[in-house]
């Protein structure tokens, strides 16, 4: 999110009665649906009546229509133009949460936006985003975010970032809404004048036990969690607990089954153009308010953060994934619409650096308890089989799993084991470091981090290379970065493994820290003029002390993909995003320490192999 988701009964007498009750609603009964071929493609299709396509929708939140009769799905996006002609002169018109509705959950249409105006509490400049709609006591209710509330709410005088929580109430689905008139979740401060903690991305739910409650938060600060009140209308700051460690997640899906809480959430840039790297990860708990584990038990509060990817890019059109809303059809099937970047049409027209998000919709498999999207196969972009949206539909979505990647033969001339007191013929520096800067100990490479980079115009780090072989690879290393597994801050120290045409055009896969937290980005840097951003980055699951780290070279259809793997024991691993990129066959393979001294990175190895595509 954050910008830097039965039948009547027979009579006419009865008939005319639903009737009445319907369009006092402010809706008529949808008519049979129609004929579709039960197939959809990304994005999803949807129409505006006067004419066009919406072609962003992002931080999409979705339900099915609750009164009897109403077979409409709705569909909520967050602040924005509609698509590139939706301007008044050459400003465009950003739109207070559009909604949509559908019968079959592919064809979609545009029905207005939940408010003509940001409500009166906040400032008419205010962003109103990341819509979740719930329906309980018999209405209705939209959350969202007000990112700029007005002063004699916050406060602050003259601040533009004094975010809150507010809601809506409506007994129809598309309005019109009643807004509270002031936020659920007020503005927090952490410190005198504009300081305040994002309160972003409202998400509620209901327990089995009937307890409500209401996520919400962003990077600074962390997501939080407090019980909500029956009338959906406040929440008790008493109760309040902290789910993620700070700056690392945002935009929580929370679903509930076989007895644990689900918590879906986002990480990385949204809105970074051709190089945003977005992605969704989950944990899970046996209680609403945590602690929240991965797949590997590591808990989203701790400094090497965990989190299982869920959604992120697989090397096709689809990249920056994310903020998603998760659901479950009319035959129980699980599935989630999010958003993302159209890598060849990132931007809204002649707006380079404003991101346009479509929506996409994927099925979700459940695997050893566990969500995988298409069972690992990522976001879609072929024709597929359609969820089921009304009860007599008998749609059956199923992914076979990918194959999981085996390691082909071993080139030994390109791994070192580093057993040695020197480096082997082969390997060369670009920028040598300083002596006694970099040595051999205990059968590791020793890299001093240094104060320098590989950034943009920043091109002052030093960085050991070696030829990579022709064709399809893997390149695998283990690395210990000395940064302290917890506390702030060591901002942006790093150690990994590069694919290194020149400075300028690479890919990056490093443990790093950031902030609070211990990450690992998956990076990509290019040169192109014209495009906008020249880095971005993507983010895997949690290092440990000693971190494994793997990228995959594959040439597809001519387009060289990488895609990039860690562990934190070397038996199991966590696949995470591709980029693709056009590095050529003169480019190298790299080992780097950077970002800031004071700290060493050890390298245990380097091994090279051949891909084998298999079971």
């Amino acid at each position: 999110m954050f910008r830097l988701t039965a039948e009547g009964r027979r009579g006419l007498a009865p008939l005319a009665l639903l009737l009445a009750l319907l369009a006092g609603l402010g809706f008529a009964p949808a008519p049979a649906r129609a004929a579709t071929g039960d197939t959809y493609q990304n994005p999803l299709p949807v129409t505006i009546p006067s004419g066009g396509m919406v072609e962003s929708c992002a931080d999409p939140s979705i339900i099915r229509g609750q009164q009897p009769g109403d077979r409409y799905w709705y569909m909520f996006c967050t602040k924005d133009p509609l698509n590139d002609e939706d301007r008044t002169g050459t400003d465009y018109n950003f739109r207070n949460l559009p909604m949509l509705r559908s019968l079959d959950l592919v064809n979609w249409e545009y029905v207005g936006d939940a408010f003509e105006t940001v409500p009166e509490w906040g400032e008419l400049t205010s962003g109103v985003w990341a819509p979740d709609i719930q329906f309980f006591n018999g209405q209705y209710y939209l959350y969202y975010v007000m990112t700029d509330v007005k002063e004699s709410v916050s406060g602050e005088p003259g601040c533009d970032g004094d975010s809150a929580i507010g809601v809506a109430t409506s007994p129809n689905p598309t309005g019109p809404w009643e807004d509270l008139g002031r936020p659920v979740i007020e503005p927090r401060r952490n410190g005198p004048g504009c300081n305040f903690f994002w309160t972003f991305d409202p998400e509620v739910i209901v327990t089995p036990e009937g307890q409500r409650y209401i996520y919400f938060g962003s990077y600074y600060g962390g997501i939080h969690v407090r019980e909500l009140s029956d009338d959906g209308l406040s929440a008790d700051a008493t109760t309040n607990v902290q789910v993620t460690i700070a700056n690392r997640y945002e935009g929580a899906e929370v679903v509930y089954r076989d007895g644990y809480y689900y918590m879906f959430v986002s990480a990385g840039n949204c809105c970074n153009g051709p190089l945003t790297g977005y992605s969704v990860f989950v944990g899970r708990s046996e209680s609403p308010t945590g602690p929240f584990v991965d797949r590997e038990g590591v808990s989203f509060m701790a400094g090497r953060v965990g989190g299982t990817p869920v959604i992120t890019q697989n090397g096709n059109r689809w990249i920056g994934v994310g903020h998603n809303s998760v659901f479950q059809d009319a035959r129980g099937e699980w599935w989630t619409v999010y958003h993302g970047v159209d890598v060849n049409e990132p931007y809204f027209a002649d707006a380079i650096g404003f991101t346009k998000r479509p929506v996409l919709l994927d099925r979700l498999d459940w695997v050893d308890g566990w969500p995988m999207l298409r069972s690992g196969l990522g976001p879609s972009d072929e024709l597929r089989t359609a969820p089921s949206a009304q009860p007599e539909d008998r749609n059956k979505s199923k992914d076979k799993a990918p194959k999981r990647l085996r390691l082909g033969k071993e080139f030994r001339q390109l791994s070192d084991n580093f057993s040695g007191d020197s480096l082997r013929a082969g390997w060369s520096w670009v920028r040598e470091p300083a002596a006694g800067t970099f040595g051999f100990e205990d059968g590791t490479l020793r890299l001093d981090t240094q104060a320098a980079d590989l950034f943009e115009g920043n091109n002052s780090a030093s960085v050991l290379t070696e030829a990579a072989p022709a064709g399809d690879y893997i390149v695998e290393t283990r690395v210990r970065l000395t940064v302290p597994p917890e506390g702030c801050c060591f901002n942006f120290v790093q150690a990994g493994i590069l694919i290194y045409g020149d400075d300028d055009n690479y890919v990056r896969l490093m443990h790093v820290s950031i902030w609070e937290t211990r990450q690992i980005e998956f990076a990509k840097e290019y040169m192109e003029p014209g495009r906008g951003p020249r880095f971005g980055g993507t983010l895997l699951g949690p290092p440990d002390e000693w971190t494994y780290l793997r990228i995959l070279k594959r040439t597809i259809d001519g387009q060289e993909h990488y895609t990039a793997y860690s562990s934190r024991d070397g038996r199991t691993w966590v696949r995470g995003g591709t980029w693709t990129h056009s590095l050529g066959s003169g480019a190298r393979i790299g080992l780097a320490a950077m970002g800031g001294s004071g700290f060493q990175a050890h390298f245990d190895y380097v091994r090279v192999f051949a891909y084998k595509e298999g079971w």
